[in-house]
């Protein structure tokens, strides 16, 4: 059987609607998974145990009053009820389950575990090249996760971000960055697979190390499946 990925939507504020783009379910069918899709309204407690592993996808920005700063005139905020429930969940989960966090979902890990976010990158820079779907390349971290997911050093991806990481939690490493120092990936290396990427793999789905990005996440889910049997 297929392992179950969850799949948490995004929540527009107006009109209010929940949405998710196709390309994150797709490329979790095109690695071998089985995406479920979990709304902010559900009740997650029956299915902690029904899920193998969980996908955290793109979204606006997270209310800096989860890191302690004021907020930046910049921000465009996340519909509050996305954070509220994916934070249900993630009080819930087994710590060992595979997770992927994505764009928003890197940040969401971040400061879930502690640590900030840089509110408007080109204050930072001096650039705007993080956001509009730039293709960058971002250098990879050796023997991490990523490195090992991917089997590369050096990976390119489209970017669509103004915010970023600032403090990496306590227990995350860093594992890749952009030539501006820009943190674009962060993963727990005491997991099989806990890991946040900045920038959207699954909008560049026939490059070789994304497909291996998604493939090696779905076998750990694979691996976490058989583990509860």
């Amino acid at each position: 059987m297929k392992p179950i990925i969850a799949i948490t939507v995004d929540v527009d504020a107006d009109p209010l609607r929940m949405s998710l783009r196709w390309n994150y379910a797709e490329q979790v069918v095109l690695a071998g998974g089985n995406p479920l899709l979990i709304s902010p309204l559900t009740d997650v407690e029956p299915l902690v145990d029904l899920i193998d592993g969980w996908l955290i996808p793109g979204g606006d920005d997270i209310d800096s009053v989860h890191f302690n700063q004021e907020l930046h005139p910049m921000a465009r905020l996340q519909h509050p009820s996305r954070w509220d429930g994916e934070s249900r969940l993630y009080s819930k989960i087994d710590p060992s389950l595979p997770v992927l966090g994505i764009c928003y979902g890197c940040q969401f890990l971040n400061v879930k575990r502690g640590g900030s976010l840089i509110q408007h990158v080109p204050d930072s820079v001096g650039h705007e090249e993080h956001s509009g779907g730039t293709m960058q390349a971002y250098s990879v971290t050796e023997s991490s996760i990523l490195n090992r997911s991917t089997g590369v050093t050096s990976i390119e991806g489209k970017s669509y971000h103004h915010q970023a990481v600032d403090q990496v939690a306590p227990g995350l490493t860093v594992s890749a960055l952009a030539a501006d120092g820009t943190i674009e990936a962060i993963e727990d290396q005491t997991k099989p697979f806990w890991l946040g990427v900045q920038w959207h793999p699954e909008r560049t789905p026939d490059d070789a190390a994304t497909q291996r990005l998604f493939k090696t996440f779905i076998e750990a889910a694979t691996s976490y499946r058989k583990g509860k049997q």
